[in-house]
């Protein structure tokens, strides 16, 4: 099943959005990001210690948009994988969400049951 998010022309490129989505009866943090022509999403949540990434409202990426960076540690995830290239949790990923685009909107297709 596929939620929908925003249009796709919502998030910048170079840019990033964070999203509370209620479905299933379950409650979803993710991010969206759109860099190089391309959308990526991620669960919200650091695979180190399990906080939020954002450091700011809606802000993902490092200070040169290159990395998506965690607001605690300053891990690196690379953008189109979700793999941490610096920080302490090297080698860990994001958990991706998959994104459907469709007529210009993004949907992102949820699990029935809540990610970790």
């Amino acid at each position: 099943m596929s939620v929908p998010l925003c249009p796709t022309s919502a998030i910048n490129d170079p840019g990033s959005k964070g999203f509370e989505v209620e479905y299933n009866g379950h409650t979803f943090s993710l991010f969206v990001v759109h860099k190089d022509g391309q959308f990526h999403a991620f669960i919200n949540r650091c695979p180190h210690t399990g906080v939020n990434l954002d450091w700011q409202e809606h802000q993902f990426l490092d200070l040169d948009e290159t990395f998506i960076q965690c607001s605690t540690h300053d891990a690196l995830f690379e953008v189109a994988t979700g793999l941490c290239i610096s920080g302490p949790c090297i080698g860990d990923a994001l958990t991706p969400v998959e994104l459907i685009e469709s007529n210009n909107t993004l949907n992102a297709v949820l699990p029935d049951i809540p990610m970790p």
